[in-house]
């Protein structure tokens, strides 16, 4: 073969169709390079395999619904039963426990009330193996003779409850209007106890409003040889 026809039959080799133009070389190239290469999947395909809050609405804080933390009488709403220092109510006592102790009626429940700052000598108790004190039934006594029935007003403090669920209160027996030494005497049966030589001063922190004035009437008590601290 002569060296021009070699080169007049390569040129007819890379000789492209008529009509196909610069537009068809450049499809054919990327449809020779798609078969080739591997389709590699973008981030719109990727899942995740953890849902988000919004996908799980069980878990979104939004529509998560919360049980209620706080249980009847420590909401501070204004019943009868929530705590707060200096909060009055009205009350009816229905029954007599002990010297300091009682039942009362308040808005319709029942509740036993254990008096703030004072303690009275116990009753027997076989249950609790407990003997019964000097002057426990004269106090008990001198409490059912002033509070049996009647309507009284209970004063709370800081702290609303004992371990035991008693309510823990100041017993007056007038609604108290400003709280002086003067009305305390007068009115405050916790103080009375104490005046009459019916208990002693037993203070439980935080309950400690009266303090100061309760040992002040427990050594008058004291000094005159009232009840229990007679001969």
């Amino acid at each position: 073969m002569r060296l021009q026809d070699a080169r007049r039959n390569g040129r007819a080799f890379f000789r492209l169709p008529r009509g196909l133009g610069l537009v068809g070389l450049i499809l054919l190239v990327l449809a020779l390079a798609g078969c080739s290469v591997r389709q590699v999947p973008g981030p719109s395909t990727v899942r995740n395999p953890q849902p988000s809050a919004l996908q799980n609405p069980e878990r979104n804080p939004q529509t998560e619904r919360r049980s209620p933390t706080s249980s009847p009488g420590e909401k501070g709403d204004g019943s009868p039963l929530s705590p707060g220092a200096g909060r009055v109510v009205a009350a009816r006592v229905t029954k007599i426990v002990d010297g300091d102790t009682i039942h009362v009626k308040v808005e319709g429940r029942e509740e036993k009330v254990r008096l703030i700052g004072v303690n009275t000598p116990e009753l027997a108790n076989p249950e609790r193996g407990q003997r019964e004190e000097p002057y426990g039934r004269e106090a008990k006594a001198y409490t059912e003779k002033e509070l049996s029935g009647r309507q009284v007003y209970l004063e709370f403090d800081v702290q609303l409850r004992d371990k035991y669920g008693r309510l823990l209160a100041y017993v007056w027996l007038e609604r108290p209007q400003k709280g002086t030494a003067e009305e305390a005497w007068a009115n405050l049966f916790n103080a009375r106890l104490l005046l009459n030589g019916y208990a002693q001063v037993m203070t439980v922190p935080p309950n400690v409003k009266y303090v100061d004035l309760f040992l002040t009437w427990q050594r008058e008590a004291q000094k005159n040889r009232r009840g229990l601290w007679g001969p």
